[in-house]
């Protein structure tokens, strides 16, 4: 339905920040990550792979602001299937939960393997986990009724729609959505609390189409 993402950004964008050491530990990272594809998974009883090590060291070796793509590259690179996917996420750090749910568009995960993911971050009230979730893999794979609900927990908690991947193409003509903001604003507004700006910004994106039936939930 929607484009599917490629890496070849994500590749420029940490190498041109890293110093020399850092960037040699990612072309370190990033080749065990390549070879760990063409080899059977480990048992249990002999420990992670060295890139699964890497993915969460990426902080330390190469800073934070650059460890999210990094993991991301970590991820696609070693082809990850979805049980490392799922153990990574559940047994990781916020960042690094935040890294697997930005990695979703590019490990060709079907709904059933990924979806569980989005779904258990969008029960969090962490903004970056919740920012992560509505990424493409959320616009491709919610089904109307989840993808209303994603955008209004953004509005509930603060993240800014610009985070909601797709959200024009998804809100447009929906009237359920408008519908459900329509009933936000007046719920917010009968308690003398501030109707974000955001919504009026999604109402928009719905457009006159909005008082027709919309999608079907």
């Amino acid at each position: 339905m929607y484009a599917e993402a490629g890496t070849a950004d994500l590749h420029t964008e940490p190498e041109e920040r890293l110093a020399p050491p850092a960037r040699d530990w990612l072309e370190g990272a990033l080749a065990a990550a390549e070879s760990a594809k063409h080899r059977p998974a480990l048992p249990a009883q002999r420990g992670l792979p060295s890139w699964e090590l890497r993915f969460a060291e990426a902080g330390r070796h190469c800073g934070e602001d650059a460890a999210d793509v990094i993991r991301v590259l970590l991820l696609h690179a070693a082809r990850t299937k979805a049980p490392a996917v799922a153990r990574l996420y559940h047994q990781g750090s916020a960042a690094e939960r935040r890294a697997v749910l930005r990695a979703l568009p590019y490990l060709g995960l079907d709904p059933a393997q990924g979806l569980p993911l989005v779904e258990d971050a969008l029960r969090t009230n962490d903004t970056r986990l919740v920012a992560a979730a509505v990424g493409p893999y959320a616009a491709e794979h919610l089904d109307p009724h989840a993808w209303r609900h994603a955008v209004l927990k953004c509005l509930f908690n603060g993240v800014p729609v610009d985070a909601i991947a797709f959200l024009a193409e998804r809100a447009r003509g929906d009237g359920e959505l408008a519908r459900m903001l329509g009933d936000y604003a007046g719920e917010r507004t009968a308690a003398a609390r501030e109707v974000p700006g955001d919504l009026y910004r999604v109402l928009a994106l719905i457009g006159e189409q909005s008082d027709g039936p919309g999608q079907q939930s």
